[in-house]
């Protein structure tokens, strides 16, 4: 039994869903995004939208919870949207953004230069004394996961002094160095 799929999803205001035969489609203030779906039906009801399954046979079960939680953060991301913050930790590690191009600072020989899609808006918060922080914020969260996760890839923190680029608030498992 699905817990998840069985849920319904409740629709804000100012946000509108179209079902066709295969692919769903949201639209909100922030923008519109549309999935492909099968092996599942969707009812739209008032202000709800609930999920249900052809069948109790396993890929239905599957794909039940899967489709509801993406449709789900369709809606959420089109209402309120979504924010992701990395943390650059070490000495000497900057950001700087001109529009849609990140330029990270990580103790390479040369800078790295990222372009960020234009789904997602990107705001560099730094502060003397602090560590840099990279916020990005899009209504999509496949694509600002995405995005995050490839930045985080240019130096990911190391468990010894816990330099790198990491989410802000996330605990870095450390281990002891070496003891003579």
């Amino acid at each position: 039994m699905s817990r998840i799929g069985n849920n319904p999803i409740t629709i804000p205001e100012g946000v509108v869903v179209d079902i066709q035969s295969d692919v769903i489609t949201v639209k909100g203030k922030l923008g519109e995004l549309s999935q492909p779906y099968d092996s599942v039906s969707f009812t739209h009801e008032d202000s709800t939208l609930k999920v249900s399954r052809p069948s109790e046979a396993k890929p239905h079960k599957a794909k039940h919870g899967l489709y509801r939680a993406l449709v789900n953060n369709m809606v959420e991301g089109v209402s309120k949207g979504f924010t992701k913050e990395l943390e650059l930790v070490g000495v000497g590690y900057r950001a700087s953004n001109q529009g849609q191009k990140l330029d990270l600072a990580l103790g390479f020989s040369h800078n790295i230069v990222f372009e960020i899609p234009s789904e997602v808006k990107v705001e560099i918060i730094s502060e003397k004394g602090k560590n840099p922080i990279v916020k990005l914020s899009s209504h999509d969260k496949q694509l600002l996961g995405a995005v995050t996760a490839k930045i985080r890839s240019f130096r990911k923190p190391e468990p010894y002094k816990g330099k790198g680029i990491k989410f802000v608030g996330e605990q870095i498992r450390r281990k002891a160095g070496k003891s003579a």
